[in-house]
């Protein structure tokens, strides 16, 4: 592709897509959101808006922010819609399929990093599927994020919540996260995820009109577990506290007091590490559950179930 050509390009879907991308201020900082629909709800990430409730949004073209208020957030897929007040002329953006995206697919980023309205970063799809956990922060209750995205595109702090977009200038992904080098405690350059487009056209539909998810598409075990050590103090599995009545794990047989050490093969010795897996995992699928009980190693067979919304 001839450079003139892809600089067209660029033009044409900053064009297009960066009306659509908006400024979000609460009281504890910025981010960044994408005009969801005509009624003026407005999609960005569960830790841009924290516990806050109301808010400022600058629309590009707008020298005044608009008002907007919370209509729910869904916190294990990091993703919330906001509403404005008064929606006369947004501009709304086309989310497109990120099942349909390949890795080397051209991308943009389009936010408000460190606070610079309207900037657009561009990289490449370097990675799909892949599984992230957020950290616990301020405002923040930390995610597992499955089918994230990663890009070399550059995601800054206020880049949250804003679009990733193809050539096509449809939205495939909201930016949520830089990866850190464990080295240096920094973010690791052009290493970022987005959430993808495809879990967005789930959840945010249901967040903007019943301000909850009644459908999360996460597969869940239906039990609540603690981390347990073993006489050494160290990792030992999770000790299941509390089994949902005719929850899948029941169905199973697996019994308050059992210790789970693997899922699907893979070790769980903290809870974030058994999100990690079930995060992976699809509703209806048949996976081994490892255990101990009373000092015996058992293995059950788990349908998974569907994750309840908080």
């Amino acid at each position: 592709m001839a450079a003139g050509s892809l600089e067209a390009d660029y033009r044409r879907v900053i064009k297009a897509v960066l009306p659509s991308v908006v400024e979000i201020r609460t009281e504890r900082g910025l981010g960044s959101g994408v005009v969801y629909d005509s009624s003026g709800d407005i999609v960005t990430n569960a830790h841009v808006v924290g516990s806050a409730t109301q808010f400022q949004v600058l629309l590009p073209g707008r020298p005044d922010p608009v008002a907007a208020s919370l209509r729910g957030t869904y916190p294990p897929d990091d993703l919330a819609v906001i509403r404005l007040a008064e929606a006369t002329g947004v501009r709304p953006a086309t989310f497109g399929r990120s099942a349909d995206l390949q890795v080397g697919d051209i991308v943009l980023a389009m936010g408000n990093p460190l606070g610079l309205e309207s900037s657009v970063t561009n990289g490449i799809v370097s990675a799909l599927g892949r599984t992230v956990s957020e950290p616990q922060g301020q405002g923040s209750p930390g995610a597992t994020i499955p089918d994230a995205i990663q890009t070399s595109a550059a995601i800054n702090p206020g880049n949250s919540g804003g679009a990733l977009v193809d050539l096509d200038a449809q939205v495939v992904g909201i930016p949520t996260l830089a990866a850190v080098s464990p080295e240096g405690g920094g973010a690791a350059p052009g290493i970022g995820f987005a959430i993808s487009s495809d879990t967005v056209r789930r959840i945010a539909p249901q967040l903007a009109k019943d301000g909850k998810v009644t459908s999360t598409g996460r597969a869940a075990l239906g039990l609540t577990v603690t981390a347990v050590t073993d006489q050494q103090g160290e990792p030992a599995g999770l000790g299941v506290v509390e089994v949902t009545a005719a929850g899948p794990a029941d169905r199973a047989g697996i019994k308050t007091g059992d210790v789970i050490v693997t899922v699907a093969g893979q070790p769980t010795t903290s809870s974030q590490a058994l999100a990690s897996v079930l995060a992976a995992q699809k509703v209806g699928a048949v996976v081994p559950v490892g255990l101990n009980r009373d000092g015996a190693s058992l293995t059950a067979q788990v349908t998974l179930g569907e994750l309840t919304a908080p």
